[in-house]
């Protein structure tokens, strides 16, 4: 299990396979809200703040994960200070960000606006991801009001792929992995020449 602070209020954890073993927790109920998963949680974030410091008391967390090749997670948390004193970080009552299962192939992010995904593009630049390999198709869509980018057939081996779900949290919010909804959006939405925009000239 290694910590990395990333700033202020966010650090990563990586855990791998060996780790879940040790605790008896496999994949499954690992990517589940099971007493065992959250419980593991409840530890790693008393290590977190033994080893650099980082307290989560009194915050409002927020927890991400994604899957590696070879079975290990990434886990991004962030903290935040509530609004309201009353609505503190208490027991067992966290939030967990919705991303893709390590094993769907597919995953689709909304954008809610223009802005958010040209900043999201902005970074995939700067950060130099090579998307050519993440996955087999990219596909974007305006459906009401929304930006839907769609990653069609993930491939979870490719290094750059955990980067790049790892930095599309931070611009869209997780829908889904439904072929379904890849479909509604084929028939109801509209779809870009350009999955990879870089102004709204198109």
């Amino acid at each position: 299990m290694r910590f990395e602070k990333l700033n202020e209020d966010k650090i990563r954890i990586t855990l791998t396979v060996d780790d879940l073993s040790e605790k008896n927790i496999d994949l499954h109920t690992f990517m589940t809200d099971s007493i065992e998963s959250q419980d593991l949680f409840f530890e790693m974030l008393a290590e977190a703040e033994k080893e650099i410091g980082f307290s989560t008391k009194n915050y409002l967390i927020r927890i991400e994960a994604f899957a590696m090749s070879g079975g290990s997670f990434v886990l991004t948390v962030t903290r935040t200070l509530p609004n309201k004193p009353q609505t503190a970080f208490k027991g067992k009552v966290f939030a967990k960000k919705k991303s893709p299962s390590f094993n769907s192939i597919n995953a689709i992010y909304a954008f809610s606006s223009f802005d958010n995904y040209f900043d999201f593009m902005n970074f995939v630049s700067s950060a130099n991801l090579n998307c050519n390999n993440i996955a087999k198709k990219f596909s974007l869509y305006e459906f009401k009001g929304f930006l839907y980018f769609c990653l069609i057939d993930i491939d979870y081996t490719y290094f750059d792929t955990v980067k790049l779900l790892s930095c599309i949290s931070e611009f869209a919010s997780f829908v889904n992995s439904s072929d379904i909804f890849v479909k509604k959006l084929d028939e109801q939405g509209r779809l870009f020449n350009n999955a990879f925009l870089t102004s709204k000239k198109v």
